[in-house]
């Protein structure tokens, strides 16, 4: 009762990145309610799993391990997660905004007439007073995510239901192994108390997962382009200077919807999250789209025409120009001082 829960997914063996990210934000916000963490394994073959659970600050491991849930199907694991949420009553629930996390969450949440809030930016605990009913809330989940087309930062509660309910996008949240881990308690699971024949209707014929063509989210140097670059044939030059400081190529949304970029480059609320060493923004306005998928980088450098751009205001440093006279002067430089 009162605890928190973070579905943990489960890729060929290892546990993914969202999964632990949220764990460490679980951790944090259990601390301050005093209550438990607690995580929730569905798969096959989990033996030892619950140790990488530990270390990022559960408290508590719940294992359901069988044949038939691996891969992920959707009727099996909505009906594990919804059974454990019925007996525990957890008042915070956590997903990673994946393909099965959105999949998962909606379903969860319907079954169990709660309320969930997508892609969330940040998560704190906090009280609510409702001026209407005169109602005092304490401990409450804020939801923060941009809203709007990004206009404005929506903070969102669900004071009456439980559990409150959230999928958080992979990066957005800092994945850091708990200083205080220790062994907790690990609960395996008699999967058949929750399933039936029904949730099997659907087979998996056959399953192709296509790895990854670029990881920007690892790279400690982005060189980000915006739609100010101007064309596809632009971001050219953003390549050589990538190429030049052993990092990877980024983008705005604007830069991708016009063409410039693919999306599985695109940084910000729809896109990936990163936190490099140093990211260069060319040619990018700085809405908060973007920023809130860039701005805990390491340090920050803006390179734009208009000296009142948006992104300067939480940049380092601020170049103002052209990014195509711009980028070419860095790369002679970097190059002249790294003979």
């Amino acid at each position: 009762m009162n605890n928190i829960f973070v579905y943990c997914e489960i890729e060929d063996g290892k546990i993914v990145d969202v999964s632990l990210e949220l764990l460490t934000k679980g951790r944090e916000l259990a601390d301050k309610l005093g209550c438990s963490l607690e995580a929730l394994a569905v798969g096959y073959k989990l033996d030892g799993i619950e140790n990488g659970l530990y270390e990022y600050g559960a408290d508590t491991v719940h294992i359901a391990d069988d044949e038939r849930l691996a891969p992920y199907r959707t009727l099996p694991h909505t009906a594990i997660v919804c059974g454990i949420f019925k007996e525990e009553k957890p008042q915070i629930a956590l997903f990673g905004a994946t393909p099965i996390g959105r999949d998962l969450g909606p379903r969860v949440s319907s079954k169990l007439y709660s309320g969930l809030t997508a892609d969330c930016t940040s998560l704190e605990i906090g009280d609510h007073s409702d001026a209407k009913s005169g109602t005092e809330y304490k401990d409450l989940l804020y939801q923060i995510r941009p809203a709007f087309g990004g206009n404005i930062i929506a903070t969102i509660i669900n004071p009456d239901k439980r559990p409150q309910m959230a999928t958080v996008r992979e990066g957005v949240m800092k994945k850091e192994k708990y200083a205080k881990a220790k062994q907790g308690e690990v609960k395996r699971l008699d999967v058949n108390k929750y399933l039936n024949d029904s949730d099997f209707v659907v087979n998996i014929i056959d399953r192709h997962m296509e790895a990854k063509k670029v990881d920007i989210k690892n790279s400690p140097v982005i060189i980000s382009g915006g739609y100010g670059v101007g064309s596809k044939e632009n971001f050219g030059l953003l390549y050589q200077l990538a190429d030049v400081l052993g990092g990877e190529v980024g983008a705005s949304r604007a830069a991708v919807d016009a063409g410039f970029a693919d999306h599985e480059r695109q940084v910000g609320q729809t896109g990936v999250t990163v936190r490099p060493k140093l990211y260069i923004a060319c040619g990018i306005s700085g809405q908060i789209q973007h920023t809130a998928g860039m701005d805990e980088s390491s340090m920050i450098i803006s390179i734009n025409t208009d000296p009142e751009a948006p992104i300067n205001k939480i940049a380092d440093y601020a170049i103002t120009g052209d990014v195509m006279d711009i980028i070419p002067k860095i790369i002679r430089a970097y190059k002249e001082n790294s003979k």
